[in-house]
């Protein structure tokens, strides 16, 4: 822990540094991706300046190349009226996105207007996927780092290619990872493993909100902003891996399964995770870390099934 310093506690001069190096990086973007991709992790690692990071997002994750192939899309589809049945379903939930967050804590307020247009033009860029209530957080985050139409592109981006099928109806996609999650958890926790197979405590009943939100709902705030750094660059692996590090720690001993003899325990337990495990610090140590990461290349979805 001790090698990674906490953004807050970082000296203004040394920010001014990364500032600048990102700077360096987002103005030749293309040269820097095909040639020094490992660089610009190791820099998402150490977390993205704050008065950059809406640009890095769309940058890493590709939103800025589909906005420029869509010049005009996202103010074509913001002018359409929308499907009423998702409008309504839509606006019940705009409330309860970061309700304490001055963007948001205003009904009606600019920012709860722009998540509305946000997620009313998915719904019409993928009709056949519609809306579903998780892509809600997502988009507020998003447009906490960058405009509406960046949002849009950037919510695109995660629904279509970090997270594909996700927020389709049925769930498969969801299902297929908490697999997974449940066979890389063998690996890393074998402790852990058994006493959620010993209950019968199905990977959907703990880990849907956790990867579907992109732990947006779950982490500490500068936890999420560095977790969703590093799920930028090195995509859904990086959520998996934040899963295996809070199971290892909440349900990886014996000493800690006492007091949890049981589903219902169990959850409760899952649900309350404790507080030094979200730290930033200390997550992104573990994250990183050589066994988790090993654990999660080490075997694929054919090994599984």
């Amino acid at each position: 822990q001790k090698r990674l310093k906490i953004l807050a506690d970082i000296p203004p001069d040394v920010l001014r540094q990364r500032e600048a190096k990102w700077l360096d990086m987002l103005n030749s973007w293309d040269k820097w991706m095909a040639k020094k991709h490992k660089k610009v992790k190791l820099r998402c690692q150490k977390g993205i300046p704050p008065s950059l990071r809406g640009r890095a997002w769309l940058y890493l994750s590709g939103g800025k190349v589909k906005r420029e192939q869509n010049q005009g899309k996202f103010q074509e589809l913001d002018s359409q009226p929308g499907d009423p049945k998702w409008l309504d379903v839509i606006e019940k939930d705009l409330h309860r996105q970061f309700p304490f967050h001055e963007m948001f804590v205003a009904r009606g307020g600019h920012g709860q207007q722009d998540l509305f247009r946000v997620l009313k033009a998915y719904t019409l860029h993928r009709p056949e996927e519609g809306y579903c209530q998780a892509q809600a957080p997502i988009a507020a985050v998003l447009l906490m780092h960058m405009p509406a139409e960046d949002a849009f592109w950037g919510l695109v981006q995660i629904c279509e290619k970090y997270l594909p099928g996700y927020y389709s109806a049925g769930l498969e996609a969801i299902q297929l990872d908490g697999e997974i999650l449940f066979a890389l958890l063998k690996r890393v926790s074998p402790v852990a493993h058994r006493h959620l197979k010993k209950y019968k405590i199905d990977p959907i009943l703990y880990m849907t909100e956790w990867f579907m939100c992109a732990f947006s709902r779950t982490l500490p705030w500068v936890s999420v902003l560095r977790m969703w750094d590093m799920f930028f660059c090195e995509g859904v692996k990086i959520i998996f891996r934040v899963g295996l590090v809070l199971l290892k720690c909440m349900l990886g001993s014996q000493e800690k399964l006492k007091a949890c003899q049981g589903q219902y325990e169990t959850m409760e337990l899952l649900r309350s995770i404790e507080p030094r495990y979200m730290q930033e610090a200390f997550l992104v140590q573990e994250v990183s870390s050589a066994h988790t990461l090993m654990c999660c290349t080490s075997i694929s979805i054919q090994t599984i099934f």
